[in-house]
């Protein structure tokens, strides 16, 4: 099963020393060995992707434990925004549906809850996945 297909993916990325965070993360086919997903600006993943574009990617559950049989996948990611974003969104609410509405006010209750408001989807994240042989 292709990346793109699957309903969840595991993120790794990097902090400045180098140790590896995972994530599990939605994910959408963007054509040309790409994917992307949605996050905040405020996230710890955007923040660890400002400073390197290295991430392993890989089948997972929504907790992030990944899928038996699959393997970690080397690949640059990028945060966008404008069009790339919109597309990343549409493509999101088309896959995930009503889902991506009980994210976002499942985020707002947790920022009231912890009185730390970051934004919702404010970024996009597109993945280049090593050409297939």
């Amino acid at each position: 099963m292709e990346l793109a297909e699957e309903k969840y993916m595991s993120l790794t990325t990097f902090r400045k020393a180098g140790t590896p965070v995972a994530s599990p993360v939605w994910v959408v086919d963007l054509g040309d060995n790409k994917v992307g997903f949605y996050t905040s600006s405020g996230s710890g993943k955007a923040k660890r992707l400002a400073h390197t574009s290295k991430v392993i990617v890989q089948p997972s559950d929504s907790r992030g434990r990944v899928k038996d049989g699959t393997k970690p996948i080397a690949a640059t990611a990028e945060l966008v925004t404008g069009d790339q974003l919109a597309q990343i969104t549409t493509k999101i609410k088309a896959k995930y549906g009503y889902f991506t509405k009980i994210t976002k006010l499942l985020g707002k209750i947790g920022g009231i809850i912890k009185r730390n408001r970051i934004p919702y989807a404010d970024r996009g994240v597109v993945i280049t996945l090593p050409a297939s042989d």
